[in-house]
Formats: C-alpha cells, structure tokens, sequence
C-alpha cells in the first residue's frame, strides 16, 4: 500500500478515521415504529390538518412523501412545553429541529428554560432546495440536509446539520459518499492541536472511539479529501455553525443514514438562502435563511430572490416584490405566501378625494367661467 498516495487522496483526517477504525457491513433501517418513537408531538395547534399530522407520525423520524405536485414538504405546528426540565434545545431535537431553526421559529422564548406551559413553535415546513432531486443535498445557509432515497423514489428525508464556521467554511460543490466507518477514531489537525498547546492544553494524536470522540458513532467518507458526515457528542450544537468543514448531524440521523445510505451515494454541497416554490394548491411561497457570514457582501441577495421569484411566477401571477424584499431582509425561515389560496388577500384601497387649493383651484374655477359665458 502506498501511503503517500493515499495521503493525498484522502487527506489527513479521512485517512486518520479509515485506517484507525473497524469497518461494518451496512444493516437496513431501524422499523418506522422504532424510528419514530419520540418524535410524535405532543400538543398541536390548528396550523395544520389533523389528518396530514397522522400521516406523517406513520413515517419514520425525518422522512416526507415527495409531493406529486410542487415543491413543499412539512407542516408547522405547535408542542406545549410539560416537563419544567426541558430546554428549547431539548424540544428539538425530539422533533427533528435544529439549534438555529428554533431560535428564530421562537424569538423571545429562553433557550434554556422556556417554562412549562410556554407554547413553541415547530417550523417543520420547508420549500425544497432548488436542486436536482437525487442523492444527499446539503444546503449550507439553511443548515439542513436531504436526501433522496433511490430505493424508496416517493420519499424524502431531511435533518438538522451543521456547517463549518466562517474560517472553516464548507465547500460548495458536489461529490459521493466513498467508506463508512463505526466507532470512528479521530486524528485532530495539526492546526487544532497547535491552538491547544498554545492555550497549555496540548492535544493527543489520536483520538479513540468513545463518549469523547467528537466524530460520534458513525462516520460516512467524501471523496471530498477531509470532509465527512458524522455524528457527535455534543449534539446541542447540532443547527449550527461549529465544526471545521465537516457535516455533523444528530446521532440517530447519522446512524439511520449509515444504515441505508449505499456507498457511491453522490452529495450536492450547495448555498441557497433564498428558496422559492409551489404548494400543490398554487401557492406561491419564498423562505429565506441568514447569509454565510463569508459570503456578506459578496452578490445582491434581493436581485437574487427576485430574480428567482420571476423565474417561477412566468408572468402567471401578480407578484407583492415588497413580501420578496421583507423576506430577504428577515430571513428566518419563516414561509411567506406571495400569492395563490394562502397568501393573504391584499388590504382595500380608498380612493381619497383630492382637494384642490391654490392654482388647482383657480383654473379650476376659470375653466367653470368660461364655459358658462360660452353658453
């Protein structure tokens, strides 16, 4: 074998993880019952049909039917917080969220003690990426994944990840999944471990499989040099900005995904804080996500939309671009109908009488005149 090449077809940290790890032959899926045990909510507000909120809690933990018609996926609906010790962070995750996402679905709301009683909202309605419906999609900006399952073609799935921060943003580009790895042995950067000495706490080497290894339980390889999805052992942070390139998602995601994701699975790594699309009924919606802080300045996020607005509408729908213009502005996530049965109907306008003053009223006046001596 030689290593040489290897090195630099995998880089440092993929090659660590396969060569300091037991491989396994992947197994199927957990059963739906299993997988959605704990995921079901547990009050619901009338935002959605009782009926779609049954079927959904039949399918497994973050998996969709692909709509026959349009581009919308989920539903939003509200949990009533009854345990006093649970976290919005808690809430979550039991439901499929991620950090960021239900900060902003919850603005005002603690993240810590949102206090038994406390109505939270759980944004799980979201507009499809505007990509090619295949393999795994991981949209930066909105910090979610999805993934297109070619065994189970009516279907997808998304989870809550995180992305790399601003000095160790994730590429855009697209690639495959190549080895899976259990009980992943970590190798931390020599960067990493530079900073650690510096601070008095130098790092190992290596990092064994463990509750200390922050690759987790599963790893999945890119043919990306250096670049996994993973698990991790601190999940709290799953919804974030905070790893150094690498996709991190919860636990349970990642093991689900190890489980049944085949080897050679491609992976479109793309940015699009800005997403439109149609609901089966000819609604028109746009939902927009806060911009990578290294791409803040960098192209016109307001042109962008409109443009992308005007691409989907065809001249067929009457378009408010001031509902374009506040989505890209607050861009929390938030669905916003532009048009079609579940936008808001536009609020009447009165015709004010004009009053003439002045000149206005003086010409006015003299027209009047001379229209009467004319007769």
């Amino acid at each position: 074998m030689n290593i040489r090449k290897l090195y630099n077809a995998w880089g440092p940290t993929s090659l660590a993880v396969l060569l300091t790890a037991s491989l396994s032959t992947p197994i199927y899926a957990q059963s739906s019952a299993d997988a959605a045990e704990g995921s079901a909510p547990a009050t619901e507000e009338a935002l959605t049909s009782a009926d779609q909120l049954a079927e959904q809690r039949e399918l497994p933990r973050g998996h969709f039917r692909l709509p026959e018609e349009g581009d919308i996926i989920g539903e939003h609906y509200t949990v009533v917080v009854e345990d006093p010790e649970d976290t919005l962070i808690d809430i979550a995750r039991r439901h499929n969220i991620g950090y960021e996402e239900i900060r902003m679905a919850n603005p005002g709301v603690s993240m810590w003690v949102p206090g038994e009683g406390t109505e939270i909202v759980i944004p799980a309605r979201y507009i499809l990426p505007p990509a090619p419906r295949e393999g795994v999609v991981v949209n930066l900006s909105e910090l979610r994944l999805y993934y297109y399952p070619a065994d189970n073609p009516g279907i997808v799935e998304t989870y809550p990840v995180s992305v790399g921060r601003e000095e160790f943003a994730t590429p855009v580009g697209i690639t495959r999944t190549t080895v899976k790895v259990k009980d992943p042995a970590w190798a931390p950067p020599a960067s990493m471990r530079r900073e650690a000495a510096a601070r008095g706490e130098p790092a190992p080497s290596i990092v064994p499989a463990g509750p200390n290894n922050p690759l987790g339980r599963h790893a999945i390889l890119l043919a990306m040099p250096s670049y996994l999805i993973h698990g991790t052992n601190r999940p709290e942070g799953v919804g974030m900005r905070v790893s150094r390139g690498c996709i991190r998602m919860f636990p349970e995601d990642i093991k689900s995904l190890y489980e049944r994701m085949p080897t050679g699975t491609q992976v479109n790594l793309m940015d699009a804080p800005f997403k439109a699309g149609w609901a089966a009924d000819g609604t028109l919606f746009v939902q927009s996500y806060p911009q990578l802080e290294e791409n803040v300045g960098d192209f016109e996020p307001l042109l962008n939309a409109i443009e992308r607005v005007s691409e989907l509408a065809e001249d067929q729908a009457e378009i408010d671009y001031a509902q374009v213009k506040l989505a890209v502005e607050n861009p929390d996530g938030r669905l916003i109908a532009l048009y079609g049965p579940q936008a808001p109907a536009p609020a009447p306008t009165e015709e004010e009488p004009v009053e003439l003053d002045g000149l206005f009223e003086e010409i006015e006046l003299t027209t009047a005149t001379q229209a009467e001596e004319e007769a």
